[in-house]
């Protein structure tokens, strides 16, 4: 597949280059996009990578590193670069760890996929994506990236980004204390992190209405003990009760998650056994709330930094969307 003639960027070999990502981080901002044949080259490089790794990724912070982590970033693509602003941009010494739900609602989502995925090509052990349930074939053709792709794109990338979004890991352990994955806990207390490990994701491409997997992606903390349904249809809610359980059975500090809006971009629920991170601010444009993300450094502690939304251009959420009435799922 030829580049085009008028292509004015960086040209991408068969290796992912800094180059390359600073090119298109100012690409994007300007509305530009790539050629296809880097948007095939870049989705299956990654595709590959994160294929071979585990269902749970295991990572420990070295001295003088540290590791991010992002909650949703929904397509937000001039949020996510303020974080990069204000945080620096992901390295070798500074690992990025995005939670799930980089795509959807926000009407740049492709933008933020391609950008995730080069730094990823780029840093593939340093830069750790979880899956989100909105890294899922449904959720993308209700809210928007299944028709954002194929606006800016075609129809053959969503099919190879639906593919790899089956690859991604659905869960990430930072130095065997911190478990972070999009959703939450499970329907059964004897779950371990075993389980997780166990849990060959290549069998079933997306979560469907039950299992581990679905329950990794889609499940929320609330305040009584115990489970109880969840108001979003999918899953369940689990108890202060079931994340100390959770805990105390394997050994860690806290859960970290993503999956829900948070005022302040962050809560810590359940006596700060269960982390809820939330990196989209003023989510779709109208919730007035601020984003946050977590930097952990080789002592293991917890730093939060809130961040308020950035201007962007003209274009409304759920540009894309099949339906812009839908619920906030």
């Amino acid at each position: 597949m030829a580049i085009p003639s008028d292509y004015d960027g960086v040209k991408l070999g068969d290796k992912m280059t800094q180059e390359f990502v600073d090119d298109i981080i100012e690409r994007f901002k300007e509305g530009k996009k790539l050629p296809l044949k880097y948007v095939y080259q870049i989705i299956l490089a990654v595709k590959d990578i994160c294929y071979n790794e585990p269902t749970m990724v295991e990572t420990h912070v070295d001295q003088g590193k540290k590791i991010t982590v992002c909650g949703d970033t929904h397509g937000q693509y001039f949020d996510l670069m303020e974080i990069f602003r204000i945080n620096g941009r992901p390295s070798a010494d500074h690992a990025y760890l995005f939670n799930g739900d980089f795509v959807d609602r926000g009407s740049w989502s492709c933008e933020i996929a391609l950008l995730l995925y080069a730094y990823k090509w780029l840093h593939p052990t340093s830069m750790f994506l979880n899956r989100g349930n909105h890294e899922t074939d449904d959720m993308n053709r209700m809210y928007g990236f299944e028709g954002e792709c194929k606006a800016k794109y075609n129809d053959r990338t969503f099919k190879l980004f639906s593919e790899s979004f089956s690859a991604l890991p659905l869960a990430t352990l930072i130095g065997d204390k911190y478990f972070v994955l999009h959703g939450g806990l499970f329907s059964d207390d004897n779950i371990t992190l075993d389980d997780v490990r166990k849990l060959n994701r290549h069998n079933q491409k997306q979560p469907g209405q039950s299992g581990l997997m679905m329950e990794m992606l889609w499940t929320d903390p609330q305040t009584a003990p115990g489970r109880g349904p969840s108001k979003r249809g999918v899953g369940l809610q689990f108890g202060p009760d079931v994340t100390k359980r959770f805990c105390e059975k394997n050994g860690l500090e806290a859960i970290i998650r993503s999956h829900e809006v948070r005022m302040e971009g962050y809560e810590e629920e359940h006596d700060s056994k269960c982390i809820t991170i939330f990196s989209a601010p003023n989510y779709c444009d109208s919730t007035g709330n601020k984003g946050a993300f977590i930097n952990i450094e080789d002592d293991y502690k917890l730093k939060f930094q809130k961040f308020d939304a950035v201007k962007h251009p003209d274009i409304k959420p759920m540009a894309y969307a099949s339906s812009p009435m839908m619920g906030m799922m």
